[in-house]
C-alpha cells in the first residue's frame, strides 16, 4: 500500500521563499514570460534578456518567479526552462485563455500557489496561519515570521523579509491597497481575497462565497488537492477536510464549509463519476477516477464549454 502524498509542512520544509523582487504579477507578465520559454528555453540566463523581454533587470526576475510559481514553467536539468502541461494548455495562442480574460484562470493560477513544490512558502502561511479579523503589513508579517520559526530553513530569515512578503501578499490581492503611484494594479485583485477593513491601512480575509469562482474550477482544486496531500487509494474526502485541512481549497480560496458543498453540488452535475454522499453525518466527495485525471478533466470541461449560453 503507498504511503500518504506529501503533507503540508514537509511542502514547507522542501519550499522556498522565491524572488517576486518585492513586484505582484501585472498584466501580461505571465504570458511574456511563457512566450518568451516557448520560444527560447534559455531565455531567463541569456545576456540580452533585458532587452528582449522589454523589462528591467528585477522585473525579469519577478517574471521568472511568477511563472514558476504558478507552474507555468518548470526548469530542465540543464538549468534552462520549459513550458509545463498547465501552461501549454492555458497559455498557448490556441490555449484555454492565453491572455487571461476569464477570472476564472486567475483564481486556478492563485491555487497553484498552494500545490508542491512551494515556491513561495509565505502565501500558503499566510493563508493557513493567519486567523485575524484585521491585519496591516506589519501584523501579517509578524504572523508569517512567527510560523515560520517551526521550520529548521527558514527560521533565522529576517522578519523585514516576511513582512517584505506580507505587503507583496496584500497588495496582490486587496484592491487599491498600493500607495506607490508607480504601481501597475495586479489582476489578482479582481478575486477580492482581502478587502479594506475599517481601520486604516488593515485589511481583512474576504471568507464568504466567491461569486466569480466557477464550480468546476474548484472541483479541480479539489482533484489537485487530492493528488497532491492524500493517500493514493482514497476514492472519497470529505466536505469539512476540503474546508479546513492546510493548504486545502477551502483554505486557499477562504471559503465556509457550506460554499464548498454548494460548489461540488454544483460540479456533480457537470461531472461523471463525482457525486456527494451523506455518510454518518457527514458529507463526503466521491470519485471513480484518479484525482490527476479529473482534474484536467474538470479543466477541460470549464474551458471547453460554450459558457455564452
Amino acid at each position: 500500500m503507498q504511503s500518504n502524498k506529501t503533507n503540508f509542512d514537509e511542502c514547507i520544509e522542501q519550499g522556498g521563499l522565491g524572488r517576486h523582487e518585492t513586484f505582484t504579477p501585472r498584466y501580461g507578465w505571465l504570458k511574456k514570460g511563457y512566450d518568451a520559454v516557448v520560444n527560447d528555453s534559455g531565455v531567463f540566463t541569456a545576456p540580452d534578456t533585458i532587452e528582449r523581454l522589454g523589462v528591467g533587470k528585477n522585473m525579469v526576475s519577478s517574471i521568472r518567479f511568477w511563472c514558476h510559481a504558478f507552474k507555468l514553467i518548470e526548469t530542465e536539468g540543464n538549468g534552462h526552462e520549459k513550458p509545463t502541461e498547465l501552461g501549454n494548455r492555458l497559455l498557448a495562442n490556441d490555449g484555454w485563455d492565453p491572455y487571461l480574460e476569464d477570472i476564472a484562470s486567475l483564481w486556478l493560477l492563485h491555487w497553484q500557489l498552494f500545490v508542491p513544490k512551494l515556491e513561495v512558502v509565505n502565501w500558503p502561511l499566510a493563508f493557513n496561519k493567519c486567523n485575524l479579523w484585521e491585519f496591516d503589513i506589519q501584523v501579517l508579517g509578524k504572523v508569517i515570521h512567527n510560523a515560520a520559526q517551526k521550520y529548521s530553513r527558514f527560521a533565522n530569515v529576517s522578519e523585514k523579509s516576511y513582512e517584505r512578503d506580507a505587503s507583496c501578499i496584500i497588495r496582490m490581492y486587496c484592491e487599491g491597497s498600493s500607495d506607490k503611484d508607480s504601481e501597475i494594479e495586479c489582476p489578482f485583485t479582481q478575486l477580492r481575497l482581502l478587502n479594506r477593513a475599517a481601520e486604516r491601512n488593515s485589511v481583512s480575509f474576504d471568507i464568504a462565497e466567491k461569486s466569480s469562482l466557477p464550480p468546476l474550477i474548484f472541483a479541480a482544486a479539489c482533484f489537485s488537492y487530492i493528488a497532491s496531500y492524500v493517500t493514493s487509494e482514497r476514492r472519497s474526502i470529505s466536505i469539512q477536510a476540503l474546508t479546513y485541512e492546510p493548504n486545502s481549497p477551502g483554505v486557499a480560496f477562504k471559503l465556509p464549509e457550506s460554499a464548498v458543498g454548494y460548489y461540488l453540488d454544483e460540479a456533480v452535475n457537470k461531472l461523471p463519476g463525482l457525486s456527494l454522499v451523506n455518510f454518518t453525518g457527514s458529507m463526503q466527495m466521491h470519485f471513480e477516477a484518479e484525482p490527476q485525471d479529473l482534474y484536467w478533466e474538470a479543466l477541460q470541461t470549464y474551458y471547453g464549454a460554450d459558457k455564452t449560453k
